[in-house]
């Protein structure tokens, strides 16, 4: 079975960087998207950026020109460039896949926190 394991979540002050990574394992096939979700307590979860497999990306209003989805394939890693953090951006990010057969694979999440 597939699996999705994220990376690289903390504790920045607004202003701040991350790099969430998540890396794929037990040979998930056929991508053909490639997301980046968010949660906060008392919120929806929210779809941030996702990557298609001809590499279009598209992005939530609320992070265009500050984050940036990208991936490695050749490592199977998704991973999301944080830049210019907001307190706003604290949630658990989660990564996710979905394959050209409609397949859905999710990750255990990592948590930002971003302080004033």
């Amino acid at each position: 079975q597939g699996q999705l394991v994220e990376s690289g979540g903390g504790l920045v002050q607004a202003g701040g960087t991350l790099r969430l990574s998540c890396v794929a394992s037990g040979s998930i096939f056929a991508p053909r998207t490639m997301s980046w979700y968010r949660q906060a307590p008392g919120k929806q979860r929210e779809l941030v950026a996702h990557i298609n497999s001809g590499g279009s990306r598209n992005y939530a209003d609320s992070v265009k020109g500050r984050f940036t989805i990208s991936r490695d394939d050749a490592r199977n890693t998704l991973y999301l460039q944080m830049n210019s953090l907001k307190p706003e951006d604290t949630a658990v990010y989660h990564c996710s896949i979905t394959t050209v057969w409609g397949n859905e694979y999710w990750g255990q999440g990592t948590q930002v926190t971003v302080s004033a």
